[in-house]
């Protein structure tokens, strides 16, 4: 049998890496640690509320402070706060952009000191180092180095640049008209009002017969809108605000208030001092963009009234749709005033303010489009009928300005009767309105037309316009 012998023991030299992540530079406090006499006469005396009153007349704030700390905590006057809406006391839904040199503060922990080299996920181990001999490095230094084959050059495919040229750009867009109608193709030659579309391929003709959604193949299109506008559904300026609220104008909570489809929204007049400051907010952004960001649009406040009831809403809302064959009938107005004329009645709800909103470009007011489908066929008709004004089609209103407003502290003061009842302009608050349907005068409907006409292409003759003005 072999004697198995001990080996003698050898010793293998091995050097730790680590690496320190967290380190405290900071000097120790130049003070030491405030200390106060208490006598120690039993644990009920501690326990008491007197001695935490004592303890702190004894021991004052060295800070200035109100008597809220700083954080407003009386809910009194927060509108629905006592309701159940708590949207008032939240946070903003847009929270403000953060200024590009508070950035770098907002890092994440992981970016702080990041090595060279990162394991996957786990941030205290490290790639394991081996530490060779001067001999096994020289042994390597001497051998020869195989020098890798150079990559292949790469071949850029030649840029068409034929296809950025307006021509061909307007050929590729009577192309899809071509394809949603073959009927109306133009195959002539190429004149100045018409202008041949480029070949439509196969792929193109089934993808437009057959379509297909580009992430989900299960779903199936089932109807079709063509994309239009309303032209008979023009304003002034030709396009349309978005007005949001922050918290809920009516006590209905549970359900849509059919109030709120004809509730009516009176600017009032800024004064000098708001002119004045939003005048020089716009130039420092006209100056400075980068540093000084849009005001957006004049901050103005807004009295907000809401019909009296929900049948004024009704009738009110029929007198106003052009489709509604009965909108002239005298009978959907419900109150007469004082003179014995009938009207709609609407009383005022709250005083609200511009919280945010964006800066109103109405040259650009087609960015942002608000889309309506319209189906003349599907849905219950209105009482009196409904003409046949549009066809079936999906009908886009341009936006221009979106506008947050949120209730105005002295109208909420004033409700509570904590201030007086006249709004910051010292103008008196209107508590009714009175509101009579017309039609159009001539200088509302040139304006109208004249937003018509550049949808169509048309010229407009100024003279008729001026002649409107008149």
């Amino acid at each position: 049998m072999a004697n198995l012998a001990p080996r003698p023991d050898r010793a293998y030299h091995q050097d730790y890496i680590c690496r320190i992540r967290y380190e405290n530079s900071l000097p120790p406090p130049p003070g030491s640690v405030k200390l106060l006499d208490i006598p120690i006469d039993g644990l009920d005396y501690y326990a008491s509320p007197g001695f935490a009153s004592r303890l702190h007349r004894s021991q004052p704030i060295n800070i200035e402070a109100n008597a809220e700390l700083g954080m407003p905590i009386d809910l009194v006057g927060m509108p629905g706060v006592f309701d159940g809406d708590e949207s008032s006391i939240q946070a903003p839904l847009l929270p403000p952009p953060v200024h590009p040199r508070d950035k770098t503060l907002l890092r994440p922990l992981s970016e702080l000191g990041k090595p060279k080299y990162q394991p996957g996920g786990i941030s205290f181990l490290r790639r394991t180092e081996y530490i060779s001999s001067d001999a096994a490095r020289a042994r390597s230094e001497a051998a020869p180095k195989t020098t890798p084959k150079a990559a292949a050059t790469k071949v850029r495919k030649p840029v068409d640049t034929s296809k950025d040229d307006p021509i061909h750009v307007l050929r590729a867009v009577v192309k899809g008209f071509d394809i949603a109608h073959p009927e109306d193709a133009y195959d002539g030659p190429d004149t100045h009002d018409s202008i041949r579309g480029l070949e439509p391929t196969p792929a193109e003709i089934e993808a437009w017969n057959n379509p297909k959604h580009p992430t989900k193949s299960t779903l199936k299109a089932i109807d079709f809108y063509p994309v239009l506008p309303d032209l008979e559904a023009g304003t002034d300026t030709g396009s349309y605000m978005v007005a949001k609220f922050t918290a809920n104008p009516t006590q209905i909570i549970n359900k849509h208030d059919p109030r709120m489809d004809v509730g009516l929204l009176r600017p009032i007049e800024l004064d000098d001092a708001a002119v004045a400051d939003y005048s020089a907010r716009v130039a420092a952004h006209m100056a400075d963009p980068v540093h000084n960001l849009h005001p957006g649009g004049p901050p103005f406040n807004y009295h907000f009234f809401l019909p009296t009831d929900a049948h004024s809403a009704v009738n009110l809302k029929r007198k106003l749709d052009v489709d509604d064959l009965d909108r002239d009938d005298p009978d959907l107005y419900t109150t007469k005033n004082k003179d014995g004329k009938t009207i709609f009645r609407l009383s005022q709800q709250r005083v609200y303010e511009t919280g945010r909103s964006t800066a109103p470009d109405a040259d650009n007011a087609y960015n942002e489009i608000a889309l309506a489908l319209h189906d003349p066929d599907v849905g219950e008709p209105v009482d009196g009928g409904v003409s046949n004004r549009l066809e079936k089609a999906a009908y886009y209103y341009p936006v221009m300005q979106k506008v947050q407003l949120k209730p105005h502290r002295s109208k909420t003061l004033t409700q509570l009767g904590v201030a007086p009842r006249a709004d910051d302009q010292g103008v008196d608050v209107i508590d009714v309105l009175d509101v009579v349907v017309e039609n159009l005068d001539a200088v509302e409907s040139a304006k109208r037309q004249k937003h018509r006409a550049e949808l169509l292409g048309e010229s407009v003759e100024e003279d008729g316009a001026e002649d409107g003005d008149a």
